[in-house]
């Protein structure tokens, strides 16, 4: 049985992982709408790797410590932060037509 002293820091680093996940993510489609319309998209997006790669392997190892179990809970609020950003970023048509099923000819 877990202890009610154990939970607060595993539910910090759930919440550490989905904040390093929208930033990661995040960054990232920032820095493609930017890198889109830059005269030098490989420099924007090869110094938004770097940054946004450095930033969550430190915020990682900083959560993380030795606890194994902190670690597990900040990558799945990592991967859970993945699926926010990629819900919230879609385009408006895609939006609207969430709920539609999908309508096929095909044998």
């Amino acid at each position: 049985m877990i202890a009610m002293n154990e939970v607060v820091p595993l539910a910090q680093a759930l919440a550490a992982g989905g904040l390093l996940g929208a930033m990661f993510f995040g960054g990232l489609w920032c820095t493609v709408i930017l890198g889109l319309s830059s005269e030098r998209p490989a420099l924007w997006f090869f110094a938004s790797t770097l940054a946004r790669t450095g930033v969550a392997l430190s915020g990682f190892y900083f959560v993380g410590g030795n606890n194994w179990e902190q670690w597990l809970l900040s990558l799945l609020g990592f991967v859970l932060a993945r699926a926010v950003v990629k819900r919230l970023t879609r385009p408006a048509d895609e939006q609207q037509n969430a709920g539609a099923p999908e309508t096929s000819y095909a044998p």
